[in-house]
């Protein structure tokens, strides 16, 4: 960027926003590419445009600084427009996952009480087909019949909003919990935490020449937290509306692609894909992976393949504590999430709230500055996600359990509710699934807990094989490298293991449907 930019500027100041960034890229680059979607792109002077053009939308529609939008669609240049626009009306976007039930659909949009509601055809229809009531105002991206037509809806050319003041404290965005049971908790996230992302950006190589291609969606935080940081230091952004490793490399390897956020179980397919060594990815300058957990063995075959830089996070998207794992630097640390980020507090805590001695398993807590306002409407929900110390001071619970080594880097065993204790012990679905995943015939596992007469609960593995395998060999082997009070009962062989649209194992799942 050029020294008469006024971007490093802004982005000195203790506190500014996305939205204005989008302002100085729109006029001091206005031809550079800021949005690919497909064939379809949109350069930063149209994306400007577009955004203030959405943001008068708003305001004409009564919906006001500190009102909240929905999004509900796949990955599109309007989307991201959409978005982008809320933040500039000083509205907080709710961006929800299509994989939702209607039911589930409905009670988000009227807990967080969305004046409008953006989708598209694919979600129309499941909440057609369900005969759901939805009384928000549609419109449609994809100028279907799902709702009024975007293109119709959108003020004439040349629209611009009336100024709004943000604050860092103002609502940036609610993200809705994966919950099973009733409403989803949304998070809410502030302009502040959000800042403090695009702060952190720039010491990745994000910036004006970066390319960033993101394939899992854009109501996921694991895509927002990589998204953002694009968007407001210059980048381009490239966007899947679905993962498919053929496409994603072919787009890699046409962009010229520098960065990625991708999931675990998609580097694994990349990885296997038999043309992977194929595609030019010399351009790669940093990998990014978070929300499910990242194999030491995925993640050097990643070092070894794969030009570029490897950044694991760990955090939750409540905020608070948070850790980084520079794989690139750290090939001996690969096991492990690395150590807290910079300013970011991060302990461990027994089942009575006791801080634990370094190399002891405990639950995970942390703060910074970094952290939500809290889960919108649900008081007692943000009280109990917070861990007090002997000084009462406030620390997120992640309800993740884990261990630091001498060195400070954390290594995670599991969800705190995946644990599994059977006869009084402790066991840890982590530790069984890296040992069968061990077996030559096993693809992926996953460990759940099941009830016992004998025990309370015994451990489960549903295994993917490669090709043919027999349940009981593996089973066998496995047993005969754990402690007695570990050993597996059972191993089914499945086809795949359900997961979320991030890649997440959904245990529930396999506990609740399984006969034993």
């Amino acid at each position: 960027m050029s020294a008469a930019s006024a971007a490093p500027a802004y982005l000195d100041q203790d506190f500014g926003t996305v939205a204005d960034l989008v302002r100085i890229h729109g006029r001091e680059r206005p031809s550079a590419p800021a949005l690919i979607h497909g064939d379809a792109k949109l350069s930063w002077g149209e994306l400007d445009a577009l955004v203030d053009r959405i943001a008068a939308g708003f305001q004409r529609d009564g919906v006001a600084p500190g009102d909240r939008i929905a999004i509900c669609a796949l990955s599109s240049l309007n989307y991201a427009a959409t978005f982008l626009a809320g933040l500039r009306a000083g509205i907080a976007v709710a961006p929800l996952a299509p994989s939702s039930t209607p039911d589930s659909l409905a009670a988000m949009i009227a807990d967080c009480g969305a004046k409008l509601f953006f989708l598209d055809r694919s979600v129309a229809t499941e909440i057609d087909a369900a005969g759901v009531k939805i009384p928000t105002k549609r419109i449609s991206f994809d100028g279907s019949e799902s709702g009024t037509p975007f293109a119709d809806w959108l003020p004439a050319v040349g629209a611009v909003p009336q100024p709004v003041t943000i604050t860092p404290e103002m609502a940036f965005n609610l993200i809705y919990s994966s919950g099973t049971t009733g409403t989803p908790k949304g998070i809410v996230q502030s302009h502040k935490m959000r800042w403090g992302h695009v702060n952190r950006g720039g010491g990745s190589g994000y910036g004006p020449n970066c390319v960033t291609l993101l394939s899992t969606p854009l109501y996921s935080n694991t895509t927002l937290v990589s998204f953002f940081p694009t968007m407001a230091l210059g980048g381009c952004a490239v966007l899947m509306e679905k993962f498919d490793v053929a496409k994603y490399l072919d787009l890699a390897q046409r962009h010229k692609v520098t960065h990625t956020m991708l999931v675990p179980v998609q580097y694994r397919r990349i990885m296997e894909y038999p043309d992977f060594g194929k595609f030019d990815l010399s351009s790669f300058v940093m990998k990014f992976c978070t929300s499910a957990p990242f194999s030491a063995a995925l993640k050097a075959d990643i070092l070894a393949r794969w030009p570029g830089g490897l950044i694991e996070y760990y955090g939750m998207t409540e905020g608070g504590g948070g850790c980084v794992l520079i794989a690139h630097e750290h090939p001996d640390k690969l096991a492990t999430v690395g150590r807290p980020l910079p300013g970011v507090d991060v302990h461990l805590i027994d089942e009575e709230g006791n801080e634990v001695a370094t190399g002891e398993i405990g639950e995970i807590v942390g703060r910074s500055g970094s952290v939500m306002n809290g889960y919108w409407n649900r008081p007692d929900a943000t009280e109990a996600a917070i861990w007090r110390n002997a000084d009462g001071v406030e620390f997120i619970r992640t309800g993740d359990v884990g261990r630091f080594d001498a060195d400070g880097f954390l290594t995670l065993m599991d969800r705190r509710k995946d644990m599994i204790i059977s006869g009084g012990f402790n066991i840890y679905p982590s530790d069984l699934e890296a040992v069968v995943l061990g077996h030559p015939a096993v693809a992926d596992v996953a460990v759940v807990g099941v009830p016992s007469d004998a025990w309370g609960e015994t451990p489960v593995a549903f295994v993917v094989p490669k090709g043919e395998a027999d349940a009981e060999e593996i089973r066998s082997w496995a047993n005969a490298k754990v402690g007695k009070t570990q050993r597996l009962s059972a191993i089914k062989l499945v086809d795949s293991l359900p997961r979320s649209a991030i890649g997440k194992v959904l245990k529930r799942e396999l506990r609740d449907g399984y006969k034993g």
